[in-house]
């Protein structure tokens, strides 16, 4: 079976739900002031977003496998164009909401199939080429940044942002039911008619209870930062908004380097070390951010939190999906429903904290969460050490 086309359609995939994820906190300040959203509407919005992407998950990591990987993937593509053009033609922020569900949950099941196709294709190599999978979800999180204040030039409104995304999509589905009608046998790889996995077996696990727990402080630590850093730039410290943005292109340039390049590291230290070194550098990061005001140290805050928490998923999932390949499905559902947990906590948290004391102390969120973030993990390497001694 020929691998390339598969892996191509999956790292475009990501490329553009990298794009697509962080959109939603580059694009707040101009939403928020166009459809008269208060901090708590916009909490409430990331929430519903990150609620949506739980359902995904589940649905995802349960059912998914009954299906051909990239017809589903083809299907899900078309349905997140059509939901991103409605998106981008409301005028209200009421309906915003059911909408956002709706993202979140086709996202999701995207994500989720994504990893699992690319584990199954190279499970030799499983690390590193979710690695790279992630990578390019990383490098979209990085590009959007960029070629948004480059469209805003031109066209300054935040919905055009949106129909650029839909657009990408469009040809990305198309292309995945081209690949899935010319690899007919790759459904026999992707479907397991007649039964789903079972997610509460998994989590009885202790170690994969602990990676749950991982993935809750991973999210709120990401997408706290992802979806409010803008704002709190912005109207926390009083950095113009187009320099903000740029400042967030730092933090998802670290991701990318992180992705990019942990795999290499795991030469000289274990997975378990990895992870800590990770996670130490995403809390001083986070502290940095909340601890500075000069454009040097927001700079370097921004590339230090990037650094620890973009190798942090993919290196997770895959030490997991090591252990018990055969759940493979359910682990990346796991990993993706702890990550939207936080992600939902993180947003909606935020939005109250901001509406009672301002953005300015709301922030404190990203570091606490880093702080969790790295409890976790040292629980979850001192459960990992003695299976991966004993194998």
């Amino acid at each position: 079976m020929s691998r390339a086309a598969p892996t191509a359609v999956i790292f475009s995939g990501f490329f553009l739900l990298g794009n697509l994820i962080i959109l939603w906190g580059i694009l707040l300040p101009d939403m928020a002031k166009d459809l008269q959203m208060s901090t708590s509407i916009s909490g409430l919005f990331f929430s519903l977003l990150s609620m949506g992407a739980i359902f995904g998950a589940v649905m995802g990591g349960k059912y998914a496998q009954r299906f051909h990987f990239l017809r589903l993937f083809a299907s899900l593509a078309l349905v997140e164009t059509l939901l991103l053009l409605l998106f981008s033609f409301i005028t209200r922020w009421q309906l915003l909401l059911p909408l956002i569900v709706l993202v979140g949950m086709t996202y999701a099941v995207m994500f989720t199939v994504g990893h699992t196709l690319i584990a199954r294709l190279f499970a030799n190599k499983r690390a590193a080429m979710m690695g790279l999978m992630d990578f390019m979800f990383s490098l979209g999180t990085l590009a959007a940044p960029l070629w948004v204040v480059v469209l805003f030039w031109v066209l300054d409104d935040w919905r055009w942002p949106l129909r650029f995304i839909a657009l990408g999509l469009l040809l990305l589905g198309f292309y995945s039911l081209y690949v899935a009608k010319a690899q007919p046998h790759m459904a026999s790889k992707a479907e397991h008619k007649g039964s789903s996995l079972s997610y509460a077996k998994v989590l009885r696990q202790p170690l994969f209870f602990l990676m749950f727990l991982v993935m809750i402080g991973y999210g709120a630590a990401e997408w706290g930062q992802g979806n409010w850093f803008v704002s709190y730039a912005a109207d926390g410290i009083g950095i113009e908004t187009e320099q903000a943005r740029l400042l967030l292109a730092w933090f998802t340039g670290g991701m990318v380097l992180s992705r990019l390049g942990f795999a290499l590291l795991l030469r000289w230290c274990s997975p378990a070390q990895l992870m800590l070194l990770l996670a130490s550098l995403a809390l001083s990061g986070a502290l940095l951010l909340k601890l500075s005001v000069g454009l040097p140290q927001l700079t370097a805050g921004n590339v230090l939190l990037g650094l620890g928490i973009g190798g942090l998923f993919p290196l997770m999932l895959a030490t997991a999906m090591d252990i018990d390949s055969e759940n493979g499905p359910v682990l990346s559902g796991i990993a993706s429903i702890g990550t939207s947990v936080g992600f939902q906590f993180a947003g909606l948290a935020t939005g109250v904290w901001a509406q009672q004391a301002g953005i300015l102390q709301a922030y404190w969120l990203v570091p606490l969460a880093c702080a969790w973030l790295l409890l976790m993990i040292l629980l979850f390497c001192r459960r990992l050490t003695p299976l991966t001694a004993s194998a």
